[in-house]
């Protein structure tokens, strides 16, 4: 090829092209260059320029595999440097990309765990504000009215308690916490409900006791706004949420967060909350119980110490308050007993005048309080029915009829299989016998002036003599027997005692208890007593022993014989 050709070829800029063999031709049209044919030797370089696609622009240095401008050598590539740099540049682009995304992924979930830590308190800082959930459920918080007497009656009397008990509520009273211990029926939660709602639930929580400790949690935690980290998403940053445990390290947890809500309001108000644990009594007297019970033990004594929350219980059974004093240091005890006899009848008036707009005799009011005596729960339900004295007879009728389903003895003729069950009864029996009794050397329970004194028996002398120390506590717990803060075992109420006295003055009840017990007795000897049967001896069998002396010799025979 002419020296002008290859000018012309250059299009606009002066280039130098490489000597190429005869075999190959080059076309030349519009400024695009291509090769065919080529047959150089191997190792040589094939060179092509285009002015437009993707050819060397003029002026640009050479490219690999491309013709020196100045000598016309086409210089060979090193392949092996070549592939190293493209793929150390592939490593470094894909680790700072992974490393960029980590650090976002590992930000949003650190953000969210931040986030999600700062919304837990919050959400228990709300759980204290004015307003409770329980307060919301009871309709006595309406006006009152001639039609909605029904749910305010148990909340409005007053009671000697109650000013103690506001004064604990409101965070007056600080420095210990409480165990509030009475029979059913005596008015505890009542008066909880009504020192709630005189400052409208602000600083206080309030939830009910379970047996089942998964149950006790989920209440805890609605009572606290806490949802255990049920609705923790952290997991979908790779970390590992806290959700898996027992019900008994979630309420541990939950009193953590409780302790940080407590210390931020301490600063802020001065006052600690209040958390009140109604029913305590429901929670089961085994290994888990008790070991709740401790556990809310331990923060309530620590607590108490630094002023953060008061922790009240409320329990209706004495072993509530048997556990609790093991370890109490700042544990105070209020008892709530029934009313007295003037209390009963002014709060009898009282019901009578509000519901049925009329004044009760004096007599009449006697006669009520005799048969129920001043439990509030009964003479709320009394002063409700047009006919009191009808429903006095009633309630005693029932209360009867409960203890002789629960207890009543089956006599001689009782099968031995169900002798566990007759030991059960059969010790109730004795100590409602020892009750009456108990009754009589006090000459008569009843003053005219102060009302009922039931009789009573201290807690040892009463397991000595159902000849049984385990059983009375769950007479407590069935509302049978009560034993108060001061160990003393009563008839759980006037109507019982009532019926104490009736069974056991029946003709014939010592009788039919001293048969029952003899067969009890007799069964359990027959259970101890094992009988040997030789069956050889039968059909004129018999067996004959020899009798050898220290020396070997036969010393004597001896024929035994049915």
């Amino acid at each position: 090829m002419s020296r002008g050709s290859r000018r012309l070829m250059s299009c606009s800029a002066p280039y130098a092209f490489p000597k190429l063999p005869a075999a190959s031709r080059l076309f030349v049209a519009h400024g695009i260059t291509l090769q065919t044919g080529f047959n150089g030797p191997p190792g040589q370089q094939r060179a092509w320029a285009s002015g437009y696609y993707g050819g060397i622009q003029p002026g640009t240095p050479n490219q690999p595999g491309q013709a020196d401008q100045g000598t016309g050598e086409v210089p060979e590539e090193d392949p092996g440097k070549a592939n190293t740099g493209s793929t150390v540049f592939k490593m470094f682009e894909s680790a700072a990309t992974t490393f960029a995304s980590l650090t976002i992924l590992g930000l949003a979930g650190y953000g969210y765990h931040r986030y999600y830590k700062h919304l837990v308190l919050q959400k228990m800082e709300n759980a204290f504000k004015p307003g409770d959930p329980v307060l919301e459920l009871v309709t006595w918080t309406n006006p009152v009215s001639s039609n909605n007497l029904d749910a305010e009656a148990d909340h409005w009397l007053p009671r000697k308690e109650q000013h103690k008990i506001d004064a604990i509520v409101d965070g007056t009273e600080r420095g210990h916490y409480y165990l509030l211990i009475g029979e059913k029926g005596t008015g505890k939660s009542s008066m909880l409900l009504d020192a709630m709602e005189k400052v409208n639930g602000e600083g206080i929580s309030m939830f009910e006791a379970h047996a089942d400790l998964e149950i006790f949690r989920i209440r805890l935690g609605k009572a606290l706004d806490f949802e255990f980290y049920e609705d923790y998403i952290g997991s979908l940053f790779s970390i590992r949420g806290p959700r898996d445990t027992t019900a008994l390290l979630d309420i541990e947890r939950a009193f953590n967060k409780l302790e940080k809500v407590a210390l931020r309001r301490r600063k802020k108000v001065g006052k600690p909350l209040v958390l009140i644990i109604n029913s305590t009594h429901l929670l089961r007297d085994d290994e888990d119980g008790r070991d709740l019970l401790e556990l809310i033990q331990q923060r309530a004594e620590q607590w108490a110490a630094s002023n953060l929350v008061t922790i009240v219980f409320n329990s209706d059974d004495y072993w509530v308050y048997e556990r609790l004093k093991q370890y109490a240091t700042r544990m105070e005890v209020l008892p709530v007993i029934d009313l007295s006899k003037e209390q009963a009848l002014g709060a009898l008036r009282q019901y009578r005048s509000q519901y049925h707009k009329e004044e009760p005799s004096q007599e009449v009011l006697e006669q009520v309080y005799d048969r129920i005596g001043g439990r509030l729960t009964f003479l709320s339900r009394v002063a409700k029915t047009p006919n009191m004295l009808h429903a006095c007879e009633k309630i005693n009728r029932t209360e009867k009829t409960w203890f002789l389903n629960k207890c009543w003895i089956l006599g001689e003729e009782m099968d031995d299989d169900v002798m566990n069950e007759q030991k059960y009864s059969s010790a109730a029996m004795v100590l409602a016998k020892a009750l009456v009794e108990k009754e009589k050397e006090m000459g008569s329970s009843y003053d005219p002036e102060k009302g009922y004194t039931l009789p009573q028996i201290p807690l040892h002398e009463a397991r000595q003599i159902m000849t049984r120390a385990d059983f009375i506590k769950s007479y407590d717990h069935i509302n049978i027997f009560t034993i108060d803060s001061n160990a003393m075992v009563r008839a759980d109420s006037v109507p019982l005692q009532n019926a104490f006295r009736e069974i056991c003055s029946a003709e014939g009840f010592d009788e039919h208890l001293e048969k029952t017990l003899d067969r009890i007795s007799a069964i359990e000897s027959l259970g101890r007593t094992r009988e040997l049967v030789a069956k050889d001896l039968w059909n004129e069998g018999k067996y004959n022993i020899t009798v050898h002396n220290a020396k070997g010799t036969v010393d004597k025979t001896v024929s035994v014989s049915r």
